[in-house]
């Protein structure tokens, strides 16, 4: 993360009020609430179909032939490209356009990966490198390949129902004539978050993606994966202009302010998790945008006066970023905005008609939990398996 020094010097003659918002959500947020919704709503499909253990349930749940319950994110960074005889590392990563969790996948009981087989080389002081093993589904992550595919027609049959066929396709057109302009090595999913929350954008290195692959999975380009492709040019290019990742100003800096707020209550006011809230803290603290104290029994947190610059300059950063892109894609981008409009509302339980798809399942994990009152502002993939709000 880089320095603050901008920010020391005060926001901007004219940043806008509420966090430099504008009155109307920004098209960012509207991408990443709606993919966060997709998300959630597929991941419950998956829960109901596949043989899973949770933390919460405990190992003994799903049985001897069950894998530790992940996101969407996973299929996409991983399981995706993955046939039964294997790819190396450096293969899977380069069809893939964004490494996964390997070590994660692995104790889940997704993958192994082990040297190539005796004979790629006979000198034993060669070592091989790790990027050159191969990585192969296990039995159970086969059994996890055929259940996820089927349900991106699940899901989208479900929103073409419930926010209607000619609008679900218009928005699919549209956001593939945007994601056309982008750089094509982008992945169809949000890479999981690194330092600082900071989004990665493809290693260069890996090469161009073989065009073959798109087809190789029976899914095609879907709507979550568009969604995706548009809200990552975004972030990266948000954050080559800001030294804070779009995750962490998006989701947490904009809900707090100079007047103590119960620490406590930051996942709610965010949409994610308590872990992340507690990761982005670090970051704060750190930089001092933030304090944390003692309120009575409550630790409370509050923002520095540099916090307050930031905050401003965030808002500042993502209109002037969105008058860039309206400028770039015109009506391509003004037509996405009137579709994801109506859709994703102002995100909240009470406001966003997307909440009609994330019920859980009665027994499935997030059932266990509080019921989020707003969507992220955008997704916190983190190593804990990929979830969009960082769970």
């Amino acid at each position: 993360m880089s320095a603050m020094t901008e920010l020391r010097k005060g926001p901007r003659s004219g940043t806008a009020k509420a966090a430099g918002m504008d009155a109307r959500i920004p098209l960012a947020t509207l991408l990443a609430q709606a993919l966060v919704a997709y998300t959630i709503e597929f991941d419950n499909a998956a829960e109901e179909r596949l043989a899973h253990w949770t933390t919460a349930q405990g190992r003994a749940a799903g049985g001897p032939q069950a894998t530790w319950l992940v996101s969407m994110a996973m299929w996409f960074n991983c399981m995706r490209w993955l046939p039964e005889d294997g790819l190396t590392l450096r293969e899977l990563e380069r069809r893939a356009r964004t490494p996964t969790n390997l070590h994660g996948m692995q104790r889940w009981g997704y993958v192994r990966m082990a040297p190539p087989a005796a004979g790629w080389t006979t000198d034993l002081r060669v070592k091989v490198p790790k990027r050159d093993w191969l990585v192969r589904p296990t039995a159970r992550g086969r059994r996890a390949q055929a259940i996820w595919p089927p349900l991106f027609g699940v899901i989208e049959d479900r929103w073409r129902e419930r926010f209607g066929g000619l609008e679900v396709d218009a928005l699919q057109e549209t956001l593939g004539a945007i994601a056309a302009e982008l750089d094509p090595g982008l992945p169809d999913c949000l890479p999981i978050l690194g330092y600082g929350l900071l989004c990665a954008a493809p290693d260069p290195k890996l090469g161009p993606p073989p065009m073959v692959d798109q087809a190789a999975s029976d899914v095609g380009v879907t709507l979550p994966a568009l969604l995706a492709r548009v809200l990552l040019a975004f972030a990266l290019e948000f954050e080559r202009e800001s030294p804070m990742s779009l995750a962490l100003c998006a989701n947490v800096l904009r809900v707090l302010d100079e007047e103590p707020v119960k620490l406590r209550d930051v996942p709610m006011r965010s949409g994610v998790s308590k872990e992340s809230i507690s990761m982005a803290m670090g970051i704060l603290k750190k930089f001092k945008l933030a304090m944390v104290g003692k309120e009575g029994n409550w630790q409370v947190v509050w923002l520095t006066a540099l916090g307050m610059a930031a905050r401003e300059s965030f808002g500042d950063g993502i209109a002037r970023l969105e008058g860039r892109w309206k400028e770039r894609f015109g009506e391509r981008w003004a037509r996405a905005r009137d579709l994801l409009e109506p859709i994703v509302g102002d995100g909240t339980a009470e406001g966003s008609l997307l909440f009609q798809g994330l019920e859980p399942p009665p027994k499935g994990w997030r059932a266990m939990v509080k019921k989020p009152q707003t969507l992220p502002h955008f997704p916190m993939v983190l190593h804990r398996g990929g979830y969009p709000d960082g769970a």
